[in-house]
């Protein structure tokens, strides 16, 4: 073509948009291999997805799908719950207690239990004053029991364990003071230091269960006490009520005595123990002239 030809005017190009469209196809090309190589392929979902299309396409086949395949993660791979322990119960079951109420109830009981005895003592003093004042039984009160020592000298002889007749009117006293109230009655036999060794007792813890024995069948003849709440128990010198250094010592050593519990055992819900000082003292107890 020579110089002298007209030439063709030379077209603009693409719009300048293509160029961005193609850099973001590119992109998302990239980021779609890239999520292909991250991922995992199960082969077992993969089959039953296959399946199902082929089923949609006409290939009659069946194949049972029982979860919709998905990509798997690295939480579910690496971690998985607890297993549960079964429960020994099928039932869960609940209930509350007023432990306020409960302890309130115990300790309203126990310190009436408490006024109770100390009422009985009051009795026994009153219809024993006469045994008071000679000194022949003395009365103290500890808790919710009422214990009553019956000296040595005005119930029985020495070396002996029968109960003189002239002191069986005492017994008659007292086993008609225990009451359908009164819980365990506890009749226990002491001996001062001195051995003893005849041909009716072999030492002194026989002759202090022998006394006890006695005074357990007079109050069994005499009152409404039930057998089956009598403990009859021998402890010959171990529980002296005074040191056995002089003659005096040693006779209130010797005694027998009838603890009286009064009303029954605090139930299931007790849940306080009191122990309440004595009335009064021994000595303050003791009537004197």
């Amino acid at each position: 073509m020579s110089d002298g030809a007209p030439q063709k005017a030379e077209s603009g190009g693409v719009p300048a948009w293509v160029m961005t469209f193609a850099d973001l196809m590119t992109l998302l090309m990239c980021f779609f291999v890239l999520l292909l190589a991250f991922s995992e392929m199960d082969a077992a979902k993969f089959k039953q997805l296959s399946g199902s299309m082929k089923e949609a396409f006409g290939v009659q086949s069946e194949i049972e799908v029982r979860t919709i395949p998905k990509g798997t993660s690295v939480v579910a791979q690496e971690f998985s719950p607890g297993k549960p322990d079964p429960s020994a119960l099928n039932q869960v079951r609940q209930f509350t207690i007023d432990s306020n109420r409960n302890t309130l109830d115990a300790l309203d009981r126990e310190l009436k239990e408490i006024e109770e005895t100390r009422d009985h003592a009051r009795r026994l003093r009153m219809a024993l004053k006469q045994e008071l004042e000679r000194g022949d039984v003395s009365i103290q009160t500890e808790g919710m029991k009422v214990i009553v020592h019956v000296m040595e000298n005005a119930s029985f002889n020495s070396g002996l364990a029968d109960v003189r007749a002239g002191f069986l009117p005492v017994l008659t006293k007292i086993g008609n003071l225990i009451d359908n109230n009164s819980g365990e009655v506890t009749i226990s036999g002491h001996t001062d230091n001195v051995p003893i060794a005849n041909e009716r007792f072999r030492s002194n813890w026989d002759l202090s269960t022998s006394r006890a024995v006695s005074v357990a069948h007079e109050l069994l003849q005499v009152s409404e006490l039930d057998p089956g709440n009598v403990i009859v128990t021998g402890h010959a010198d171990t529980r002296p009520r005074a040191p056995n250094d002089s003659a005096k010592n040693r006779a209130k050593n010797r005694r027998v005595d009838i603890a009286i519990v009064r009303g029954k055992e605090i139930d299931e819900y007790r849940t306080l123990s009191i122990t309440a000082a004595p009335e009064n003292t021994e000595a303050k107890e003791e009537l004197r002239p």
